[in-house]
């Protein structure tokens, strides 16, 4: 007989990600014991203009990236995208959405969303009865 284990969790979270395009804010998501990382690239995004939001399953990541240029500057190439951007990714059932962390650092950054307490392994204890026998020589 053949088993398998499915990760229902990763093919949930993979299937409800919003792609409406190519992906300006890039990410990779990593699934550890307890939670779950996501890491968004956003290089040339100041800290303060990236904000993190959850509203009824559904987490938003939005940032703003925007390049000053003096009055006496003309921009003849530009293939670095600029402006506000958002990234949305539903998240499962699984997770626990109170207790979301962020944090920016080097151009990437990462959010953890840990998984409900009541979704992780636990391991079951096993209860016997006192059986002892004599043991007659």
């Amino acid at each position: 007989m053949l088993l398998t284990s499915i990760d229902s969790f990763l093919q949930e979270v993979t299937r409800r990600l919003d792609r409406p395009g190519p992906p300006v804010m890039p990410m990779d998501g990593v699934r550890r014991h307890d939670d779950v990382l996501l890491h968004f690239d956003v290089p040339g995004v100041d800290p303060g203009s990236i904000e993190v939001t959850v509203d009824r399953g559904v987490l938003s990541v939005s940032a703003t990236r925007q390049e000053p240029t003096d009055d006496d500057e003309r921009m003849f190439v530009q293939e670095r995208p600029m402006g506000s951007f958002i990234r949305r990714v539903y998240l499962s059932e699984q997770l626990d959405p109170e207790r979301i962390e962020a944090a920016c650092h080097d151009g990437v950054l990462t959010v953890r969303i840990p998984t409900l307490e009541t979704t992780r392994p636990r391991k079951v204890e096993i209860h016997t009865r006192d059986r002892t026998k004599a043991v007659t020589g």
